[in-house]
């Protein structure tokens, strides 16, 4: 079977938007239908908050904007903002930084989403004492409400925690119980949350619809991932000696025959194992299909707001199919998107120059 040229999905992709653009309205009730479409278009602004020094360059800003795209996600990390893992003079530090970043942004006309976005220490505290979670959870929310009530609501959005790394039952009550916390701080600011098991479209069927009608529902996306993260930065990950993958994968496909005989010389038998596990392809309509059968039963909005292939193993070609696949599958559903991540690992920028690949652009875009 031949393989559908990067061309061919991105017309796939004009069609799908201009029938998406006719069924939007009736899913969107509850949001707004300018933040719906504010959330759109979109690029993970990671490691911003961190270090300000990782700020994307303006020029980049600039780029990508005139390009069209119409939303930044702007990962703060948890254990940063809260009162058990950093100190006062430096959480102020932090919450300074996201209002400098929030200025910039806004004024280059992008709308922001605050990602409360979980750490190493939170995650395990998460685990061991459910309440104390709540507590920092609450008091990093209070603290960036702080910053964002100074924001237009249509144009800042608050999204409660990246990936709970807790059951779903567990997570459940907790973010009804957040999700009103941060309503009373921030009374018309549009929320974002998703499910557990690292906000996957399998998990949203297991996940119930806030009460809250102003809320957005965010899932990421890496699947397959052995295609997604191969040649991963760790050494010890066996995806790590995984590269070249082509996508979609077929068994008959040479590269796919040469990187199984690859790995038996290597005698990887784990990335060997999780290969052909991955093969054939399942297809990203199939991947994403219970988050979309969530929609169709609760009518409310969806974003991607993480996916991404990792670009030091993955044939360009292939990145650039799945990349359009993913987005033309959005457009269609009628979810946002936002890519992971800008200059780094995944990033759709080169960190050297500081320009935005225009191949990944235009894809990503559907204008390819």
């Amino acid at each position: 079977m031949a393989r559908p040229s990067i061309l061919a999905v991105a017309a796939t992709a004009a069609l799908l938007l201009s029938a998406a653009a006719r069924a939007c309205p009736t899913l969107i009730d509850g949001v707004p239908t300018d933040r719906i479409k504010a959330l759109s278009r979109g690029v993970n602004a990671d490691g911003w908050i961190a270090d300000p020094r990782s700020a994307p360059p303006r020029s980049l800003l600039l780029e990508l904007r005139k390009a069209g795209m119409t939303h930044i996600r702007l990962p703060v990390p948890a254990d940063d903002v809260m009162a058990r893992f950093a100190t006062r003079p430096d959480r102020d530090r932090r919450l300074h930084t996201v209002d400098a970043a929030l200025k910039t942004l806004l004024a280059l006309g992008y709308a922001v989403s605050v990602d409360l976005h979980s750490g190493e220490r939170f995650n395990a505290l998460h685990k061991d004492d459910p309440p104390a979670a709540m507590a920092e959870m609450k008091e990093a929310w209070t603290g960036l409400a702080q910053v964002i009530q100074h924001y237009p609501a249509d144009r800042v959005f608050a999204e409660l925690l990246n990936e709970p790394e807790v059951g779903a039952a567990q997570w459940q009550s907790e973010v009804e119980q957040l999700a009103a916390f941060v309503r009373r701080l921030l009374p018309q600011t549009t929320l974002i949350t998703g499910p557990t098991n690292w906000q996957r479209a399998d998990a949203l069927p297991d996940f119930k619809p806030l009460g809250d009608p102003n809320v957005v529902y965010a899932i990421h996306f890496y699947d397959p991932m052995v295609f997604t993260h191969q040649a991963h930065w760790d050494p010890a990950e066996p995806l790590h000696d995984i590269t070249g993958l082509p996508y979609p994968m077929r068994a008959d496909d040479p590269r796919v025959q040469r990187l199984q005989e690859h790995l038996a010389d290597l005698n990887d038998r784990k990335a060997l194992a999780m290969l052909d596990k991955a093969i054939p392809d399942r297809g990203i309509d199939k991947w994403l299909e219970p988050a979309a059968a969530w929609q169709q039963q609760f009518s409310r909005p969806i974003i991607i707001n993480e996916f991404g292939v990792l670009k030091a193993g993955a044939p360009r070609d292939s990145r650039l199919r799945w990349l359009a696949g993913v987005t033309a599958y959005a457009r269609q559903h009628c979810w946002g998107w936002t890519h992971w991540e800008m200059m780094q690992g995944f990033g759709l920028a080169d960190a050297i120059s500081g320009k935005a690949d225009p191949d990944v652009l235009r894809t990503l875009l559907g204008t390819r």
